[in-house]
């Protein structure tokens, strides 16, 4: 499953831990192994233990979409980013680079 359209780099308290990419059909969530192996990874989410075998959703994640703003600043970042509000990977990777929790998303800048 390579025919990624969008993708992100996934943080837990600023390591890098996986890969959350938008493909034809759903949403693909996968650990990094030298996170895996690391001395003491922590789970994205208890919705997304620890695991190596890749995860597979059509709709966003629902931990990765609670991470997107509400309300007027969803609005302000909608109008400013010129993202439609039901694009929601559009919005996760340009609204949770610097989130309240300990997980980040950044964009993947080998596209």
């Amino acid at each position: 499953m390579n025919n990624s359209l969008r993708k992100a780099n996934i943080y837990v308290k600023n390591i890098f831990a996986g890969e959350l990419r938008e493909v034809s059909g759903g949403y693909v969530f996968k650990y990094n192994e030298t996170y895996l192996n690391s001395k003491k990874p922590y789970p994205v989410s208890l919705t997304l233990p620890l695991q190596k075998e890749e995860f597979f959703s059509t709709t966003l994640f629902a931990f990765f979409d609670g991470l997107i703003p509400e309300g007027w600043l969803l609005n302000k970042i909608s109008n400013n980013w010129k993202i439609p509000l039901n694009d929601r990977f559009g919005l996760l990777l340009v609204s949770c680079k610097d989130t309240i929790g300990n997980v980040s998303v950044k964009r993947c800048e080998d596209e």
